[in-house]
């Protein structure tokens, strides 16, 4: 599911819970969980995902547990940002505003398949790629800048309530400011 190292404390206690849950719901650790999967027909992520719900009766959280127990590999890239953030320029505004953002206390850097998330207790901020540049959401209301929009991502977390296109790495430091604003109220 996720590095532990890239977890706040609550992601952590929710994580330990699911597999907690798994294990008192169905009388199966989750390492014999993991080598019912491993016996799974499929070889591709989402139909080994498929196939645990429809053989198993698993939810989607569970049976990403699984996955991740029985495929760890399979599961973790080595660095999923590299392929994430592979345009030269795009990458050169995500570091720039990434520093931006590290500079905060506490601060738990997730990768995803889309985005790269920031947060502290909850997720804060996120970054995904936009042409030569990044869309940043952020956790605040619209009117905390000039610069910031509605946010108009689905596949984010739904905290984040802005969004601010950004096109090179000098525009980053105009948006510290509602950054640590949004750092502030997770």
């Amino acid at each position: 599911m996720a590095d532990p190292a890239a977890l706040t404390e609550r992601q952590a206690a929710w994580l330990a819970t699911l597999r907690e849950g798994l294990e008192r719901d169905t009388g199966r650790s989750v390492a014999e969980w993991a080598e019912i999967a491993r016996a799974c027909p499929e070889t591709k992520h989402r139909a080994r995902l498929a196939w645990l719900k429809a053989e198993h009766g698993l939810g989607q959280n569970r049976a990403s547990v699984i996955l991740d127990a029985a495929f760890p590999a399979a599961a973790t890239d080595a660095s999923p940002g590299d392929t994430l953030w592979s345009d030269p320029a795009a990458r050169a505004v995500f570091e720039a505003a990434r520093t931006v953002i590290l500079t905060l206390p506490d601060v738990v850097v997730g990768q995803r398949k889309s985005f790269t998330a920031f947060s502290r207790n909850v997720q804060f901020a996120a970054m995904r790629p936009a042409g030569s540049g990044l869309i940043l959401g952020l956790a605040v209301d619209q009117s905390a800048h000039p610069a910031l929009g509605p946010a108009t991502r689905a596949s984010w977390s739904e905290r984040l309530k802005a969004e601010a296109r950004i096109g090179s790495a000098e525009e980053v430091a105009a948006l510290a400011e509602v950054v640590r604003q949004a750092w502030a109220l997770s």
